[in-house]
């Protein structure tokens, strides 16, 4: 049963699953895994630049967050929680394991980020030229660029979520963005 069946809205169904989850109802908690995985996924999959070390910040992303589901507030977004907590989990992984990120392997498949080019060829070498753009980014602009981008996080949210103002927001996505202008500046 989806939220959509329920009736309620999202924020009800989230906060029902929660507090099933909370009082020790663990397929309530796989509910809310299955829903929001994918996402978290992605994000520490963005963030690590590693497969196998981002299916390990997930999991423990929602073992940091079974253990802690006690003390979350229904009236905020599990989403932004939950980012929250594996960005924490992921960069604090990606620093041990290496400082240096790598771009993702060139025989990787992608769909392309909705260019149109030519020949798989073209669109996995624009592929790998975002990534180690990406990757070549500070930190801080990373990381901001990633949320608003491919997890469409509105600044306030990314703002909340990071621990800094909106503005230092819009001024980490703005140096992102002309950094990687410059960096992609033969595909543009």
């Amino acid at each position: 049963m989806s939220y959509a069946q329920v009736g309620d809205s999202r924020v009800d169904w989230e906060g029902a699953l929660v507090q099933r989850a909370c009082a020790g109802d663990s397929r309530a908690f796989e509910r809310l895994y299955r829903e929001h995985a994918g996402k978290v996924y992605g994000l520490c999959l963005r963030l690590t630049r590693d497969a196998h070390l981002a299916e390990d910040c997930t999991q423990d992303t929602f073992i940091n967050a079974w253990k802690a589901l006690p003390q979350f507030q229904t009236r905020s977004s599990l989403s932004t929680w939950l980012h929250r907590i594996a960005v924490n989990v992921s960069l604090g992984r990606r620093r041990k394991a290496s400082p240096v990120m790598e771009p993702p392997a060139e025989d990787e498949e992608g769909s392309g980020g909705g260019f149109l080019l030519e020949t798989p060829l073209e669109v996995r070498e624009l592929e790998t030229a975002i990534e180690k753009s990406l990757a070549s980014l500070d930190e801080p602009l990373r990381e901001v660029f990633v949320l608003s981008r491919y997890h469409e996080m509105k600044y306030a949210q990314i703002a909340q979520m990071l621990g800094i103002s909106v503005k230092t927001v819009e001024a980490r996505l703005s140096r992102a963005l002309q950094d990687l202008q410059k960096l992609l500046k033969d595909f543009l």
